[in-house]
């Protein structure tokens, strides 16, 4: 089926729809492309046709790739040529054919246009966009690991310099049409009704079908010799590194394609565009970043995991059990979605504390003008702190976010389900403790399934939902629509101990720890982590969550398991810190870093005499990898333990709730861009050298002997970018 329509009217002015069928965006697709071809060809070589307008059916004008595709490509075996010929063929035959045919085109922006879309409009000879706050235009192909490959690059740079294409490009920022205009990115806004009025007008004037860098003489820049080039050059490459740690390579080629551009003839300068283009194709980056970060997160936020055979529902009144941070922010994000919140503490004192939390957050959305006061008042006023079991009638989900405590949270299930109705969900936002067994305190349990939101509730996307041994499938089905209620992104794990999240993250706080007993360098230890693209290197984590956190999770975990309990890495450091040093975190003052009243924190000057540093320093590079390897190998036996049965679900949680470095996709995706032999290979070094915790299982070796990865080549659904 067509992607789009081809009309002329009496005046010669073609107009071209784009309209694909069956999808709620027009996309760029191998379809699309060959439509517009063989549109623009016939534009061409038809007399009767004077010019074009390009336009949209949908409410937005066009988006960029679709991503699903792109994946199919990146994530296959993909040559640099293949590569190359598959960006020249929309730049060339498409983009550049219509720029050179010899009729002029307007595009006629009637809502967002993003990346390809914006393209094909920047191809165009002029550009007119609704004046409308949602219709913006941009190239955000970095933030997927690419770079746009169709000409965007070097008709940005020419139309509105080096410096502001620069930003736009690398920021991959979408920009609305006031500031469009100002920048020089469109040329008219104008109302939603004269948006092909103004297109037409403009094409009856007879304008110029030639760019004014297809003039002869024409000369973009002067490189070295012009100071706004020498600029951007000499300052972007240091901010890029600092922002990236060098993990990114889109950045850089970005900023290549601008500099070699700038001193090429077009038609050249698009062939060095989709160079870089291809070789980014086909860097795992792309892949990684594309298949976790916006295909299968898009997936998970749909509700992959949702039973299909269980009716649609709706919470319209939760209960909230306990009214610290977690419990007053599982309490906000309920009332700003539209549903009504009792939030019950065993204090009216705690309660109504835990509500002001939420007026806190309200109050800053007004001033920041995100929430107007009346909205404000009426979120404020879904939310009532109680006391009383008796105010949860009614509630068709309840959310325990007690103290870690099995005996706390038995007492609390009893009391709340006492009060509820019979089809009422009771749901944990316990982070270790196991949810069949927390379940024995309920006397519904195949209603009983763990919610476990992250802190700050209010910024942190994620919610790991956790099957217990007797959750019923509708259960699961009806804990997932109140998540997609709060517009959270939600991923399905088995019941176990730690879960998933809990049980990879401690690895990377207990290696930290470790490497700090071994005597290498805390500023050394934290770099490395900053360098792989962890927000916070692993002992300023441990001061925010306190050592008391993993400490008592140890101390659970060993009296539950007895004798079969291997005790973590950093036992000793722990056990220091606490009850020799008494340092257990920045809650108490301070941990492994100091608080100045009036300056930035620092690491603990009595570091060094606590845990001496040894001569000889490993490379950080070295301790980089430590880092990644324990989560991945972690991550790798929760799949193969069955406690994460899929892995997008492992690689989409690392990246949301901890903070795994985006660049590697997730613990599972890097495996695989290591490749799974070499990283066998590499954790049996690490095992030979740091101790058994880094050895691969069996299993991981069989697989990597068969050559058996994590993903298969297909991608699921469609997204677009």
């Amino acid at each position: 089926m067509k992607t789009l329509q081809l009309d002329v009217d009496a005046d010669g002015i073609a107009l071209i729809t784009l309209d694909a069928p069956d999808k709620p965006m027009n996309v760029v697709s191998p379809q699309f492309i060959d439509d517009m071809i063989a549109a623009i060809e016939r534009v061409a070589s038809d007399a009767a046709i004077k010019g074009a307008i390009i336009t949209s059916g949908k409410p937005a004008f066009m988006a960029g790739a679709d991503l699903k595709y792109i994946l199919g490509i990146a994530g296959g075996a993909l040559t640099l040529k293949q590569a190359y010929a598959f960006s020249q063929k929309p730049s060339v035959q498409m983009h550049r054919r219509l720029e050179t045919c010899g009729k002029p085109f307007v595009a006629a922006i009637n809502g967002l246009a993003l990346g390809g879309g914006y393209e094909l409009a920047l191809a165009c000879h002029h550009r007119v966009i609704v004046d409308d706050p949602k219709a913006v235009v941009g190239l955000p192909e970095v933030t997927v690991g690419l770079l746009p490959g169709s000409g965007g690059t070097q008709r940005l740079a020419r139309m509105v310099g080096v410096e502001k294409a620069a930003a736009l490009l690398l920021d991959g920022r979408q920009v609305p049409p006031a500031e469009a205009l100002q920048l020089g990115m469109v040329d008219q806004v104008v109302p939603a009704a004269d948006l092909l009025g103004a297109a037409r007008a403009w094409l009856l004037k007879s304008p110029n079908a030639v760019r004014v860098w297809d003039v002869k003489g024409y000369r973009s820049s002067n490189g070295l010799l012009n100071p706004t080039i020498v600029k951007v050059m000499s300052e972007r490459p240091a901010q890029i590194a600092a922002s990236t740690r060098r993990n990114y390579p889109a950045p850089i080629a970005i900023l290549d394609c601008l500099f070699q551009g700038l001193l090429l003839p077009f038609d050249k300068a698009l062939q060095v565009e989709s160079k870089h283009f291809a070789r980014l194709l086909c860097d795992p980056v792309a892949r990684n970043l594309i298949r976790t970060s916006f295909v299968n997160r898009g997936e998970a936020t749909k509700l992959a995991r949702r039973p299909n055979d269980v009716p649609k529902s709706k919470v319209t009144r939760v209960g909230v059990l306990g009214a610290g941070m977690m419990g007053s922010g599982i309490a906000y994000v309920s009332a700003l979605a539209g549903i009504d919140v009792v939030l019950l503490d065993s204090t009216a004192e705690q309660a109504e504390k835990g509500k002001q939390y939420s007026v806190k957050l309200l109050a800053k959305s007004v001033e920041r003008g995100k929430q107007t006061q009346a909205a404000a008042d009426a979120i404020l006023a879904r939310i009532k702190a109680t006391t009383d079991y008796q105010e949860l009638a009614g509630c068709e989900l309840v959310v325990e976010a007690v103290f870690e405590d099995v005996g706390i949270k038995a007492d609390v299930t009893k009391r709340a389900e006492a009060v509820l109705g019979s089809s009422a969900i009771f749901a944990s936002n316990t982070s270790t403790l196991p949810i069949t067994k927390l379940a024995e305190a309920s006397t519904r349990a195949a209603q009983f399934i763990g919610l476990h939101f992250f802190s700050p509730v209010d910024r942190m996307p994620l919610v790991e939902v956790i099957i217990g041994g007797r959750t019923s499938q509708e259960t699961l089905a009806k804990s997932l629509d109140y998540v997609a209620q709060l517009r959270m992104t939600p991923i399905v794990v088995n019941d176990s101990r730690g879960f998933y999240t809990s049980r990879v993250f401690q690895t990377f706080i207990h290696e930290g720890m470790r490497m700090l007993e071994e005597g290498i360098e805390p500023a050394r230890i934290e770099n490395a982590a900053i360098a792989a693209g962890f927000p916070v290197g692993p002992l300023a984590l441990l001061d925010e969550v306190t050592i008391e956190l993993p400490w008592k999770i140890v101390q659970e975990s060993e009296a539950a398991l007895g004798a079969n309990y291997v005790r973590p890495c950093a036992y000793d450091v722990m056990r220091r810190m606490l009850y020799e040093i008494k340092r257990p975190g920045r809650r108490h003052g301070g941990g492994f870093y100091e608080y100045p009243a009036e300056a930035p924190k620092r690491l603990w000057s009595g570091l060094s005499a606590a845990f001496p540093p040894a001569r000889k320093q490993p490379e950080v590079a070295e301790i980089r990898d430590r880092l990644l390897y324990i989560q991945s190998l972690e991550t790798a036996r929760c799949m193969e333990e069955g406690v994460v049965a899929h892995p997008a679900d492992a690689d989409v949680g690392a990246l949301l709730g901890w903070g795994f470095p985006a660049w590697t996709g997730g613990p599972l995706s890097l495996i695989e861009t290591v490749g799974l032999e070499k990283f066998v290979a590499q954790a049996e070094r690490m095992a030979a050298k740091y101790g058994p915790r880094f050895g691969p299982s069996d299993w991981l070796r069989a697989r990597a002997e068969q050559g058996e990865s994590f993903y298969q080549t297909a991608a699921p659904r469609t997204a677009a970018a």
